[in-house]
């Protein structure tokens, strides 16, 4: 008998975020020849979301749209995202490991009474069932877990599966948004803070600095090379608690996890609460003045010297790469 697998998508100005072919694909390795894929998407004013919708490699797409969805609330989305639950009875959703699914899954677990599986990094076929890879002390260890039970919920990090690139006609769905009888939270108002021109924890290259940038002015060495690379910008805790940078921009146990292709480390000197953040990168490029850093134990490749005479001579080096191709 045939599944459905439901997964929750994230948009953000008319696009949906490169997590939600991340999470489709997640549903797919999850599933067998016969199941069904649906999504679900909720928002407000999703018209600029059409034709992103209409190619995508799932069966359905469920649209909730209402103005109480403008904005992340997680009783309005609870609420949205039952009623989407109710239409398509699935035997597990999937979310993506942000802001959002982070909050969000564990709600939809308890209201289901589901098992989940958090912060999935792989997924393989095995004859014990699906097995789900996840990081556990801080990235020092895997362990792999399988469901033994119906439903079940999972939530993927970004950048570690590939991107589902299936292309379809799914069906449409809109599903009328039923207000929660109480809403004990109202956004008045959202002030966006942004980390950079690409978001930090979908980049493919993130530059980050550490307390060797010395000051605000000196990451502006480092936003130029992340501009050449299309890359985004991070920090270390040390350099925002210097006020040297934004929070938004702290990459580490208690800040973002990052998992890019490329992870450049500035004067970061490789602090486990920040290594935390950043340790499952594909390669880790470390550039600092002190040879004992620990950064250069998990670094693939190492540069000993001043940030502000390396930095500006690998921009240089990738904008002439750049410019030739």
């Amino acid at each position: 008998m045939s599944k459905t697998i439901l997964v929750v998508a994230e948009q953000r100005d008319g696009k949906l975020r490169q997590v939600t072919y991340e999470a489709i694909q997640a549903a797919k390795l999850s599933s067998n020849e016969g199941d069904v894929i649906h999504l679900a998407v909720l928002g407000s004013d999703l018209s600029g979301l059409q034709d992103s919708l209409a190619s995508l490699g799932v069966q359905k797409v469920c649209i909730v749209d209402d103005a109480d969805l403008e904005h992340y609330n997680p009783e309005a989305y609870a609420s949205g995202l039952s009623q989407v639950i109710e239409s398509s009875n699935p035997e597990g959703i999937v979310f993506g490991h942000t802001a959002i699914g982070r909050d969000l899954a564990p709600v939809i677990s308890a209201k289901l009474n589901a098992g989940q599986i958090s912060d999935v990094t792989a997924i393989e076929d095995s004859v014990e069932g699906v097995l789900y890879t996840r990081p556990i002390y801080a990235g020092k260890a895997f362990e792999q877990k399988t469901f033994q039970s119906v439903p079940w919920v999972l939530t993927v990090r970004p950048n570690n599966i590939d991107a589902d690139q299936t292309k379809g006609a799914p069906e449409v769905e809109h599903i009328s948004y039923q207000k929660p009888a109480s809403l004990r939270t109202v956004i008045q108002e959202v002030v966006q803070k942004t980390s950079g021109k690409v978001d930090l924890t979908e980049a493919k290259v993130v530059v980050a600095g550490g307390r060797a940038v010395k000051s605000a002015e000196g990451f502006k060495p480092l936003e130029e090379l992340a501009d050449v690379l299309g890359g985004a910008v991070g920090a270390s805790r040390g350099a925002c608690d210097a006020g040297y940078c934004d929070y938004s921009l702290q990459i580490g146990q208690t800040g973002k996890v990052v998992t890019p292709e490329i992870y450049i480390a500035c004067g970061i000197s490789g602090a486990i609460q920040h290594v935390a953040g950043m340790s499952q990168s594909k390669i880790i490029v470390a550039i600092n003045k002190d040879p004992e850093a620990p950064i250069f134990k998990i670094a693939d490749y190492g540069i000993v010297g001043d940030i502000f005479e390396v930095v500006p001579q690998l921009t240089e080096e990738f904008r002439k790469v750049v410019a030739a191709k």
